[in-house]
């Protein structure tokens, strides 16, 4: 297999303004995790998630000023290394607000979508896939070395997929994946609001004027809503 690193980040919130307060990755010479106090306060709404306090992380060192930072930016920089994350345009724009632009990468999530052509599943994130698709794994839900091992196993199941679907070798199925991770993917169904479970397809039709208000909202949010504002222009043909 190339040089592929799995990783995820845990952080202070969901926006581009955040930032990390926790890495992991596994790459081909072994298994990193490091805790850090990033910029600002984790809020108690991100702690409830990932179970990082300020207390915890109150002694370490800012990611930058750690020891850590100097070989983390180097691997993620190099360009012949391959970073596979679950939704990676958020982990990659809280590695670019450390001053780490990602050379490759893989988005697992989008990866997911893409394969899912009948629009069946009706939700992509990790830990949902990790049951729907009964991967059995300890591993614990929203830590980040938990997350990177239920993502390797993720990442294997769809690269077999393509591999036996397009009868491809693994070089070729990953250069699809990356093709498929650079650039936004569409949502099929809607899961949330008033017409949840519907296509958006069938909602363009009957209630456009509920796609543009939300169109608005996904312009106005502080959230990378990449693939919901590409959604969104493509139903309502922008």
């Amino acid at each position: 297999m190339q040089n592929i690193i799995f990783f995820d980040t845990e952080t202070t919130g969901n926006t581009e303004k955040d930032f990390l307060c926790q890495i992991a990755y596994k790459n081909n010479e072994g298994e990193f995790s490091g805790m850090y106090k990033p910029e600002k306060k984790i809020p108690p709404e991100a702690s409830a998630v990932h179970h990082i306090s300020n207390k915890m992380i109150e002694n370490k060192p800012s990611f930058k000023e750690s020891g850590d930072y100097k070989k983390i930016k180097k691997i993620f920089e190099d360009t012949s290394n391959i970073a596979v994350a679950h939704n990676a345009p958020f982990d990659i724009a809280i590695l670019k607000n450390e001053d780490i632009p990602v050379a490759n990468f893989i988005c697992t999530l989008r990866v997911a979508r893409a394969l899912d052509t009948e629009g069946k599943i009706e939700k992509y994130n990790l830990q949902y896939l990790r049951y729907l698709l009964e991967i059995e794994i300890e591993a614990q839900a929203h830590d980040a070395m938990g997350d990177v091992m239920v993502l390797e196993k993720l990442f294997e199941r769809l690269l077999k997929k393509i591999m036996d679907t397009d009868n491809v070798d693994e070089s070729t199925a990953i250069q699809k994946m990356i093709e498929i991770s650079s650039h936004p993917s569409i949502f099929r169904k809607i899961n949330f609001g008033k017409y949840v479970g519907q296509n958006l397809e069938d909602i363009a039709r009957t209630d456009r004027g509920y796609l543009e208000w939300l169109y608005n909202q996904k312009l106005q949010s502080d959230t990378i809503e990449e693939d919901w504002i590409y959604t969104l222009k493509h139903y309502l043909g922008k």
